[in-house]
Protein backbone atom coordinates (compact mmCIF):
# COMPACT_ATOMS: atom_id res chain seq x y z
CA UNK A 1 0.00 0.00 0.00
CA UNK A 2 1.61 3.14 -1.28
CA UNK A 3 2.15 5.81 2.08
CA UNK A 4 0.67 9.05 0.97
CA UNK A 5 2.06 12.25 2.19
CA UNK A 6 -0.64 14.26 1.18
CA UNK A 7 -4.18 13.93 -0.49
CA UNK A 8 -6.54 16.71 -1.43
CA UNK A 9 -10.12 15.96 -1.82
CA UNK A 10 -12.68 18.22 -3.94
CA UNK A 11 -10.25 21.29 -3.71
CA UNK A 12 -11.99 24.21 -4.74
CA UNK A 13 -10.77 27.79 -5.51
CA UNK A 14 -12.75 30.70 -6.44
CA UNK A 15 -12.48 34.41 -7.15
CA UNK A 16 -16.10 35.59 -7.45
CA UNK A 17 -17.69 34.12 -10.23
CA UNK A 18 -13.88 32.89 -11.96
CA UNK A 19 -13.17 29.20 -10.37
CA UNK A 20 -9.57 28.93 -10.13
CA UNK A 21 -9.54 25.32 -8.94
CA UNK A 22 -12.71 23.32 -9.49
CA UNK A 23 -12.91 20.24 -7.31
CA UNK A 24 -9.22 19.11 -7.32
CA UNK A 25 -8.26 15.47 -6.23
CA UNK A 26 -4.58 15.12 -5.91
CA UNK A 27 -2.46 12.20 -4.01
CA UNK A 28 1.30 12.33 -3.64
CA UNK A 29 3.03 9.71 -2.34
CA UNK A 30 6.10 10.10 0.52
CA UNK A 31 9.05 10.56 -1.44
CA UNK A 32 7.72 11.58 -4.53
CA UNK A 33 8.99 13.52 -7.24
CA UNK A 34 6.11 15.09 -8.67
CA UNK A 35 5.50 17.28 -11.16
CA UNK A 36 2.14 19.57 -12.17
CA UNK A 37 1.94 20.64 -15.67
CA UNK A 38 -0.24 22.73 -17.68
CA UNK A 39 -1.15 25.73 -19.65
CA UNK A 40 -0.85 29.55 -18.07
CA UNK A 41 -3.97 29.87 -16.08
CA UNK A 42 -4.26 25.53 -15.74
CA UNK A 43 -4.69 26.53 -11.68
CA UNK A 44 -1.10 24.53 -11.09
CA UNK A 45 0.25 27.60 -8.47
CA UNK A 46 -3.07 28.08 -6.81
CA UNK A 47 -2.98 24.73 -5.79
CA UNK A 48 0.54 24.95 -4.54
CA UNK A 49 -0.45 28.12 -2.05
CA UNK A 50 -3.72 26.49 -1.64
CA UNK A 51 -1.68 23.43 -0.13
CA UNK A 52 1.14 26.13 1.42
CA UNK A 53 -1.87 28.12 3.31
CA UNK A 54 -1.48 30.83 1.89
CA UNK A 55 -5.03 31.40 0.36
CA UNK A 56 -7.87 32.03 2.25
CA UNK A 57 -11.62 30.69 1.31
CA UNK A 58 -10.22 27.23 0.57
CA UNK A 59 -13.04 24.29 0.01
CA UNK A 60 -12.77 20.87 0.30
CA UNK A 61 -10.11 18.55 2.06
CA UNK A 62 -5.94 19.00 2.13
CA UNK A 63 -4.56 15.94 4.24
CA UNK A 64 -0.95 15.98 5.31
CA UNK A 65 0.42 13.06 7.18
CA UNK A 66 -3.01 12.32 7.80
CA UNK A 67 -4.43 15.50 9.29
CA UNK A 68 -6.44 18.14 8.01
CA UNK A 69 -4.80 21.29 6.98
CA UNK A 70 -7.02 23.47 4.90
CA UNK A 71 -7.67 25.94 7.29
CA UNK A 72 -3.92 26.26 9.02
CA UNK A 73 -1.90 29.17 8.64
CA UNK A 74 1.59 28.86 6.30
CA UNK A 75 3.46 29.09 9.53
CA UNK A 76 1.34 26.20 11.24
CA UNK A 77 2.32 24.21 7.83
CA UNK A 78 5.87 24.74 7.94
CA UNK A 79 5.96 23.71 11.85
CA UNK A 80 4.52 20.65 10.42
CA UNK A 81 7.07 20.10 7.52
CA UNK A 82 6.11 22.25 4.45
CA UNK A 83 8.34 24.16 2.64
CA UNK A 84 8.06 25.88 -0.40
CA UNK A 85 9.92 28.43 -2.47
CA UNK A 86 7.92 30.79 -4.59
CA UNK A 87 8.08 32.10 -8.47
CA UNK A 88 9.58 35.49 -7.53
CA UNK A 89 12.72 35.93 -5.03
CA UNK A 90 11.85 36.48 -1.67
CA UNK A 91 15.39 36.70 -0.30
CA UNK A 92 16.59 39.58 1.27
CA UNK A 93 18.53 41.18 -1.82
CA UNK A 94 20.79 43.71 0.20
CA UNK A 95 21.65 41.33 2.88
CA UNK A 96 24.60 38.07 1.64
CA UNK A 97 23.95 34.84 0.82
CA UNK A 98 25.33 33.70 4.26
CA UNK A 99 23.21 36.27 6.29
CA UNK A 100 20.03 35.12 3.78
CA UNK A 101 21.08 31.24 5.20
CA UNK A 102 21.85 32.15 8.59
CA UNK A 103 18.58 34.21 8.75
CA UNK A 104 16.47 31.11 7.29
CA UNK A 105 18.31 28.26 9.93
CA UNK A 106 17.50 31.26 12.58
CA UNK A 107 14.10 30.94 11.80
CA UNK A 108 13.78 27.58 11.27
CA UNK A 109 15.13 27.13 15.19
CA UNK A 110 12.52 29.01 16.65
CA UNK A 111 14.30 31.33 18.39
CA UNK A 112 14.38 34.39 16.13
CA UNK A 113 13.06 36.45 19.77
CA UNK A 114 15.56 35.49 22.21
CA UNK A 115 19.17 35.47 19.67
CA UNK A 116 22.33 34.55 21.56
CA UNK A 117 26.08 34.51 20.38
CA UNK A 118 25.74 30.48 20.51
CA UNK A 119 22.50 30.16 18.77
CA UNK A 120 24.03 32.56 15.62
CA UNK A 121 27.10 30.59 15.94
CA UNK A 122 25.36 27.46 15.41
CA UNK A 123 23.38 28.69 12.23
CA UNK A 124 25.96 30.20 10.48
CA UNK A 125 28.21 27.68 10.87
CA UNK A 126 24.82 24.89 9.20
CA UNK A 127 24.13 27.86 6.96
CA UNK A 128 27.42 27.81 5.65
CA UNK A 129 27.44 23.88 4.74
CA UNK A 130 24.05 24.57 3.18
CA UNK A 131 25.24 26.93 1.16
CA UNK A 132 28.06 24.56 0.02
CA UNK A 133 25.77 21.69 -0.80
CA UNK A 134 23.79 23.92 -3.39
CA UNK A 135 26.94 25.08 -4.98
CA UNK A 136 27.26 28.66 -3.70
CA UNK A 137 30.31 28.87 -1.72
CA UNK A 138 32.36 31.00 -4.05
CA UNK A 139 29.15 33.82 -3.69
CA UNK A 140 28.81 33.56 -0.04
CA UNK A 141 29.98 37.00 0.80
CA UNK A 142 28.06 38.72 -2.16
CA UNK A 143 24.51 39.99 -1.71
CA UNK A 144 21.39 38.26 -3.12
CA UNK A 145 21.04 41.68 -5.79
CA UNK A 146 24.35 41.16 -7.55
CA UNK A 147 23.09 37.07 -8.04
CA UNK A 148 22.74 35.58 -11.13
CA UNK A 149 18.69 34.50 -11.03
CA UNK A 150 20.00 30.71 -11.24
CA UNK A 151 22.19 31.76 -8.26
CA UNK A 152 19.28 33.18 -6.40
CA UNK A 153 17.24 29.90 -7.12
CA UNK A 154 19.85 27.96 -5.55
CA UNK A 155 19.82 29.86 -2.57
CA UNK A 156 16.29 30.01 -2.32
CA UNK A 157 16.25 26.37 -2.36
CA UNK A 158 18.95 25.97 0.48
CA UNK A 159 16.71 28.66 2.31
CA UNK A 160 13.69 26.05 1.92
CA UNK A 161 15.59 23.18 3.17
CA UNK A 162 16.44 24.90 6.12
CA UNK A 163 13.78 23.69 8.41
CA UNK A 164 14.46 20.40 7.46
CA UNK A 165 10.79 20.06 5.81
CA UNK A 166 9.07 16.49 5.02
CA UNK A 167 7.59 18.03 1.73
CA UNK A 168 9.05 20.59 -0.65
CA UNK A 169 7.17 22.76 -3.06
CA UNK A 170 8.54 24.60 -5.49
CA UNK A 171 6.26 26.95 -7.48
CA UNK A 172 8.04 27.24 -11.33
CA UNK A 173 11.86 27.02 -9.66
CA UNK A 174 13.41 27.61 -13.07
CA UNK A 175 11.54 30.09 -14.40
CA UNK A 176 13.59 32.59 -16.42
CA UNK A 177 16.10 30.95 -16.59
CA UNK A 178 18.56 29.57 -19.45
CA UNK A 179 18.39 25.65 -20.50
CA UNK A 180 21.46 24.78 -18.99
CA UNK A 181 20.41 26.48 -15.69
CA UNK A 182 17.27 25.12 -15.40
CA UNK A 183 18.59 20.84 -15.79
CA UNK A 184 21.59 21.84 -13.32
CA UNK A 185 19.61 23.48 -10.44
CA UNK A 186 16.91 20.42 -11.07
CA UNK A 187 19.17 17.99 -11.05
CA UNK A 188 20.75 19.44 -7.50
CA UNK A 189 17.31 19.38 -6.68
CA UNK A 190 16.29 15.73 -7.20
CA UNK A 191 19.89 14.26 -5.67
CA UNK A 192 18.82 16.70 -2.55
CA UNK A 193 15.34 15.24 -2.14
CA UNK A 194 16.56 11.34 -3.18
CA UNK A 195 19.52 11.76 -0.39
CA UNK A 196 17.32 13.21 2.50
CA UNK A 197 14.02 11.31 2.14
CA UNK A 198 12.47 14.05 0.79
CA UNK A 199 8.73 14.51 -1.05
CA UNK A 200 8.71 17.02 -4.31
CA UNK A 201 6.24 19.05 -5.52
CA UNK A 202 6.88 21.27 -8.10
CA UNK A 203 5.21 23.47 -11.38
CA UNK A 204 7.17 23.34 -14.31
CA UNK A 205 6.92 24.73 -18.06
CA UNK A 206 9.94 23.03 -19.06
CA UNK A 207 8.53 19.54 -20.56
CA UNK A 208 12.01 18.14 -21.12
CA UNK A 209 12.84 18.81 -16.89
CA UNK A 210 9.50 17.08 -16.07
CA UNK A 211 10.27 14.08 -18.34
CA UNK A 212 14.16 13.90 -16.97
CA UNK A 213 12.86 14.50 -12.69
CA UNK A 214 8.94 14.08 -12.51
CA UNK A 215 8.81 10.08 -10.69
CA UNK A 216 5.27 10.94 -11.40
CA UNK A 217 3.06 14.27 -13.39
CA UNK A 218 -0.12 15.81 -13.12
CA UNK A 219 -1.57 17.88 -15.55
CA UNK A 220 -3.95 20.66 -14.92
CA UNK A 221 -6.90 22.03 -17.15
CA UNK A 222 -8.89 25.15 -16.12
CA UNK A 223 -8.56 24.48 -12.93
CA UNK A 224 -9.08 20.51 -12.68
CA UNK A 225 -6.95 17.43 -13.14
CA UNK A 226 -6.99 16.59 -16.66
CA UNK A 227 -4.65 13.52 -16.26
CA UNK A 228 -2.10 11.76 -14.06
CA UNK A 229 0.33 9.14 -14.35
CA UNK A 230 4.30 8.31 -15.09
CA UNK A 231 6.62 10.20 -17.41
CA UNK A 232 5.71 7.99 -20.26
CA UNK A 233 2.38 7.57 -19.80
CA UNK A 234 1.40 11.40 -20.25
CA UNK A 235 3.86 12.19 -22.70
CA UNK A 236 1.96 8.95 -25.06
CA UNK A 237 -1.65 10.82 -23.76
CA UNK A 238 -3.00 11.76 -26.86
CA UNK A 239 -5.43 14.38 -24.81
CA UNK A 240 -2.43 15.79 -22.92
CA UNK A 241 -0.85 16.09 -26.36
CA UNK A 242 -3.31 17.63 -27.86
CA UNK A 243 -4.38 20.28 -24.90
CA UNK A 244 -0.36 20.79 -23.40
CA UNK A 245 1.98 19.90 -26.10
CA UNK A 246 0.68 21.01 -29.18
CA UNK A 247 0.17 16.98 -30.44
CA UNK A 248 3.42 16.96 -31.59
CA UNK A 249 5.82 15.72 -28.84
Amino acid sequence: MTDTLLSARGVRKAYGSFVALNNVDFDLARGERHALIGPNGAGKSTFIACVAGQLPGVEGSIAFKGQEVARLMPADLAKRGIGRTFQISRAFLHMTVLENMTAAFVIAAGRWASLSRALLSDAGARAADMIDTVGLTHRLAARVADLSLGDRKRLEFGMALAADPDLLLLDEPTAGMSIKERHHLMELVAARVDATGKTLLFVEHDIDVVLKIAQRVTVMVRGAVLAAGSPEEIAANDEVQAVYLGGHH
